[in-house]
């Protein structure tokens, strides 16, 4: 008679305490996360409220998500190369190249039906994303290289298009979908009905991969910390609900989430499915961390590089599309070069890194936050340029900084 003994290994979840000794651990080795610049947000925020007492105010606050829109599409733009360790220079023309395109198509001689123009110039933004990455993959050529030429280029044709209208350089929107991208709101119901869906799935996906993890015996987090987590969703949720829906107009009544904030949204909830749960994404992080371990290991490497630079191109005309409904229409004067330099600052102080296989879409979210809060706070107490682009390149190379430090960190040896 024989007997057998299962010895099932107990699934074990760390204390409250040893998750932070984790985080004190890590925060001093550099590896800090977005910390610091939540922590830097908030203070920005008191600042510029004890400078101006308007800061805080609800209509103030949605003007200022508004603003940053066209810096966190841009900025997830730029995450999707930024994660493989390259760039794209051309992001901003692409956008205004894209934005130029509907506007043309829908207001001009053309008169194309919205969708259509829209399609066409999402097309167009895709299809330069894709000859990038053909240049950069084909001919082994710096991503650097290619869309700083690829910047230089669509800028003249973006000029070219503009001014061939006859129209002195400037052409005003008068297509409703298009003017109200930025300056149409949802209801107040349906504003409600999308916050509160949206905290329910992040605390489902939270509360999700932290039972998956433990079932697994791997590291997850304690429940008081993942209570906290969901009650800051909620919390959150409730702050933006107070935001949107109350009157910020000063003549009419103005309530809702504008539409910008929505499409938003959109971007980056589909873009961090894609990277967090599906195989595109987990091949684009592991060719950003080791290329050619990733090659070895059967991943079709050019493949997904060939992806990122199309998704760019995308989500680059996508803003586009913001960037022209927030100017109510396109010029020959747009400085897509400035744009595309915020965009890599707002992912890089966001937390990605510029070496590749780090990062996350909603880095994006919070370095576009931080830009725009530096010039709407600085507008308000009457600063001008000169000392909004100094406060920025502080706070950008405050940001690189620790990224080289996480990156020294973590050849450290525990």
């Amino acid at each position: 008679m024989s007997t057998e003994t299962n010895t099932e290994i107990p699934v074990s979840t760390p204390s409250t305490a040893s998750v932070f000794r984790l985080m004190l651990t890590r925060f001093r080795r550099g590896d800090s996360g977005m910390i610091p610049i939540v922590i830097g947000l908030i203070v920005l925020g008191a600042y510029f409220q004890i400078r101006s007492s308007v800061f805080l105010s609800t209509g103030n606050l949605t003007n200022l998500m508004v603003q940053a829109t066209i810096f966190v599409l841009l900025g997830i733009a730029e995450v999707w190369l930024l994660l493989l360790g390259e760039i794209d220079l051309s992001a901003g023309f692409n956008a205004g190249l894209a934005g130029a395109i509907a506007t043309i198509l829908v207001d001009t001689q053309f008169h194309w039906s919205w969708y259509f123009a829209v399609g066409l110039a999402l097309i167009a933004s895709t299809a330069f994303g894709a000859l990038w990455g053909f240049l950069v993959i084909g001919l082994r050529l710096p991503s650097f290289i290619v869309t700083l030429a690829g910047q230089l280029g669509l800028e003249g044709l973006v000029l070219w298009i503009v001014d061939s209208q006859g129209t002195g350089g400037s052409i005003s929107i008068h297509e409703p979908v298009l003017y109200n991208i930025v300056y149409g709101n949802f209801t107040p119901l349906f504003t409600i009905i999308f916050i509160v869906g949206t905290v329910l799935a992040l605390s489902f996906s939270l509360i999700r991969k932290n039972a998956s993890r433990a079932s697994r015996n791997l590291e997850s987090v304690p429940m008081p910390l993942m209570l906290i987590r969901i009650v800051g969703l909620i919390i959150g949720g409730a702050v933006m609900i107070w935001i949107f829906d109350s009157n910020r107009g000063k003549f009419t009544p103005i309530h809702g989430m504008p539409f910008a904030i929505m499409i938003v949204g959109v971007v980056l909830g589909a873009c961090t499915f894609i990277m967090n749960k599906t195989k595109p994404g987990r091949y684009i992080y592991a060719i950003g961390g080791n290329a050619e371990a990733a090659r070895r290991s059967g991943i079709a490497v050019n493949r997904y590089r060939l992806m990122a630079f199309m998704m760019t191109g995308l989500i680059s005309g996508i803003a586009g599309l913001v960037y022209v409904s927030n100017l109510n229409g396109i010029s020959d004067s747009i400085n897509g070069g400035t744009l595309v330099l915020y965009a890599v600052a707002a992912a890089v102080i966001g937390g990605t890194s510029l070496f590749g296989g780090r990062g996350k879409m909603v880095h994006a979210l919070i370095g576009g936050v931080v830009i725009a809060t530096i010039y709407n706070g600085m507008a308000l107490i009457q600063l001008g340029a000169p000392q909004q682009y100094i406060a920025t390149a502080l706070v950008l190379l405050g940001a690189v900084t620790i990224d080289s430090l996480a990156r020294r960190g973590s050849t450290i040896v525990k």
